[in-house]
């Protein structure tokens, strides 16, 4: 089993807000679907309502929730990370800051879309650089002159 944390931030940490990503980098959405797609993708609830098409085609949508009385059609609704986790095969783990901060120990990849400017914003993850190894990093710009890598870790342990 794979567990890959897939997510894009700001310099400062900023991965939303009001619900929304705080940039627009159409190769980034092209990588996500790229790199999810056939897979199990895990969301927490405000992701999920956050799609702009639910669920995700061609990929099984399960939304974590601590609401057990929540349903969401096209997806299955999970009450812990182990529960979300349970399905084995290849796992994307895709947001928001809590569910990666869950996910985050039991990760076995990480691709990450470091965006270089710092944006306001409502939603925040950061993590210790110093538990991750990086092993490919692709230098880009989008034409309207924002900065952006696409960088693969590996955890040390």
């Amino acid at each position: 089993m794979s567990i890959t944390l897939i997510l894009a931030a700001a310099r400062n940490g900023v991965i939303g807000k009001d619900g929304a990503i705080p940039w627009h980098i159409s190769d980034d959405l092209k990588r996500f679907k790229a790199l999810t797609l056939g897979k199990t993708i895990v969301m927490g609830r405000k992701t999920w309502d956050s799609l702009p098409r639910k669920p995700l085609p061609g990929r099984d949508n399960v939304v974590v929730t601590r609401d057990a009385g929540w349903h969401a059609d096209g997806a299955r609704v999970a009450h812990s990370m182990n529960d979300a986790l349970s399905g084995g095969g290849d796992i994307c783990v895709i947001g928001g800051a809590e569910i990666y901060g869950a996910a985050l120990g039991r990760a076995t990849a990480m691709e990450l879309t470091e965006v270089h400017g710092d944006f306001a914003g409502d939603a925040v993850f950061n993590f210790d650089r110093d538990d991750w190894r990086e092993i490919a990093r692709e230098k880009h710009t989008t034409p309207e002159g924002l900065a952006y890598s696409f960088v693969s870790l590996v955890p040390v342990r």
